[in-house]
């Protein structure tokens, strides 16, 4: 069994050849690293989560965390495993050297973090939503949370969680009942209930700091009240030490499909004992700074899906190497040798599909992460504000489409197994009910769907997607090859088709229907994430064929081929699936709006 996450080669090729990710060793932060120190830390991920983390991936899902006495029991290896990547630097590795950071742009981070959710998403939770956790901290705290909390958490002494879900409000923040009341000590009494919080409580780290949303007493309605707390597992003292117990408890354990080594928690605030939450910020100004929380989660959800999309397929490619089964349409004599069950055009159209989803969905994700680096990093005060636009404008894609199309990269991984796929002795059922969270939490790609057709489009007067448009027109002009210029030509046409709908949706948003105009926000994000991971491939297309005349060895020639032929698989294949899309958009199809509950 491969013990390949994801494929260093293709990886190098992503961040160096279509990236040109050393290029940010040019810029101050940055200035002290150059590839060799990139690489040094990927190949450190790569072999940790290899040797930490894939190794107890099955036996944490088969063994999962147990609720006794009002404690979670888990497996050693998850906290040798986090204690593992804490002590490597990775909880601070994107961070400031004066926090203990590494200043890893996050382009090389979000690759770092891709093998650790590829061997095994479930412990590797922990680790990243105390990163989120800290960052939320270290952008809106003051200075004493800061120094209390910060340090505990990046060193991995303490962990983090983000304490939204409600047992009746889930999506729907503006509902919360969680209250919030001063004191005459400066701190608030927490009082209420959350559900679905992944690693809520474990047995990992000294203490918990939970982020928390709740209202506070006589706030504003709807979302305009809601302000953000943190609330520890223990109370702590002035260096930051754990003391006595807050009245934060587990309620209970919930059991899932997958991901079964994060534990999903019930929480009871205030029930037990008095829940000391500290104010983070302005009052009634949580959701705001949350949101940056929950949009750095949603791009790791889709580098997530994508990942664990890459796992299953590396898992089904050598499974389709080594299965013999079978022989060629053309081969009559039944007495011949079995062939390879990749020999068979339909396994490596499945095959081609997954490579397809999963280095195409990579390709999104990292993508992503470079507009990041780009708005905190780039020399140019102007490159900084568009980079932060573009990021706005996709972080529903980033979220979604991977994690549309990593579960169903896994669903045919499965089926290149043909029945031994759908047991549980070989990996890639795991992967499947692993990765099917994805399309849910952080926000249903439904409701990612609503916020790119409903607000991200139209923001700042659709600057964000004029910025796209342009930064897509590079590409689309430097398809030189008569193969690539094909493809260009087939992307222009489908994003000259988006951009019309797009206007006619606009109009009809502004003449004030907008149950009818967003009743098929769903389609409008097939659309864009279809026409984003096509360029994406036109990107990759672009650079293979650059490379391909100078490679000087069968294997260099083998993969720029192989990213040709997965290129030419998407445009034939699946961009053309926009089609139905654009139809019914255009057309503001009312089959959906129209149907009524009592008629199912």
């Amino acid at each position: 069994m491969t013990d390949t996450l994801i494929d260093r080669r293709d990886l190098a090729f992503q961040l160096y050849e279509v990236l040109d990710t050393e290029n940010l060793t040019t810029r101050e932060r940055f200035s002290e690293h150059n590839r060799d120190t990139f690489d040094a830390v990927i190949e450190t991920a790569d072999k940790m989560a290899r040797e930490k983390f894939a190794t107890h991936n099955s036996a944490a899902d088969k063994d999962e965390p147990k609720f006794v006495n009002g404690q979670v029991e888990m497996l050693p290896q998850v906290k040798e495993a986090f204690d593992a990547y804490a002590q490597a630097g990775f909880i601070a590795g994107r961070y400031d050297y004066e926090l203990g950071g590494m200043q890893l742009p996050e382009s090389v981070m979000a690759a770092c973090n891709g093998f650790f959710t590829a061997a095994n998403p479930g412990t590797a939770g922990y680790p990243f939503l105390t990163t989120a956790a800290a960052n939320l901290i270290r952008v809106f705290g003051n200075e004493q949370q800061k120094t209390t909390f910060l340090p505990n958490m990046l060193s991995g002494r303490f962990s983090g969680t983000m304490a939204l879900t409600e047992p009746h409000a889930g999506s729907s923040l503006a509902d919360i009942r969680t209250s919030a009341s001063p004191t005459d000590e400066g701190h608030y009494l927490i009082k209420g209930a959350k559900i679905y919080i992944s690693g809520g409580e474990q047995s990992i780290t000294d203490n918990i700091v939970h982020m928390v949303l709740a209202k506070i007493k006589g706030a504003p309605a709807g979302v305009k009240g809601i302000s953000l707390f943190i609330v520890p597992k223990f109370l702590v003292d002035g260096e930051g030490n754990p003391t006595e117990r807050n009245g934060v408890s587990l309620a209970g354990l919930i059991h899932k499909l997958g991901y079964r080594g994060t534990t999903s928690t019930a929480l009871s605030f205030g029930d037990d004992a008095p829940c000391h939450g500290y104010l983070v910020g302005e009052p009634h100004q949580g959701l705001k700074y949350m949101f940056q929380m929950m949009n750095e989660a949603r791009v790791g959800v889709g580098f997530g899906a994508a990942v664990i999309g890459y796992r299953g397929y590396m898992h089904s490619l050598e499974y389709a190497k080594d299965r013999l089964q079978g022989r060629r349409a053309s081969e009559k004599n039944p007495e011949s040798p079995q062939v390879p069950i990749i020999d068979h055009a339909d396994v490596r159209r499945m095959l081609l599909a997954q490579k397809a989803y999963s280095e195409g969905g990579l390709a999104l994700c990292l993508y992503g992460a470079r507009l990041m680096d780009d708005q905190h990093t780039h020399p140019d005060e102007q490159k900084r504000q568009e980079a932060g636009k573009l990021l706005d404008l996709l972080t529903p894609v980033i979220k979604a489409w991977p994690s549309e199309y990593g579960p169903k990269a896994n669903d045919l991984a499965i089926q290149v197994y043909g029945g031994a796929g759908y047991t549980r002795e070989y990996p890639v059922e795991q992967c499947w009910r692993d990765n099917r969270l994805n399309p849910i939490h952080e926000g249903t790609n439904g409701i990612q769907a609503m916020d790119l057709l409903g607000r991200k489009i139209w923001q700042d007067q659709s600057h964000g997607l004029q910025l796209l448009m342009q930064e897509m027109q590079v590409d689309l002009q430097a398809a030189t090859t008569d193969r690539c210029q094909q493809w260009a030509l087939s992307l222009s046409e489908t994003l000259q088709q988006a951009v019309k709908v797009t206007q006619s949706l606009g109009k009809s948003l502004m003449e004030g229907d907008p149950d009818k105009t967003l009743a098929n926000a769903s389609c409008y994000l097939h659309l864009f994430g279809h026409i984003m991971v096509a360029w994406m491939w036109l990107r990759q297309a672009n650079a293979a064929s650059h490379a391909l005349g100078s490679a000087n060895t069968d294997d260099e020639r083998n993969f720029y081929q192989g990213k040709l032929q997965a290129a030419q698989y998407f445009f034939h294949w699946e961009l053309p699936t926009v089609a139905q899309d654009l139809v019914l958009l255009r057309n503001q199809d009312d089959t959906c709006l129209n149907m009524k509950s009592e008629w199912f």
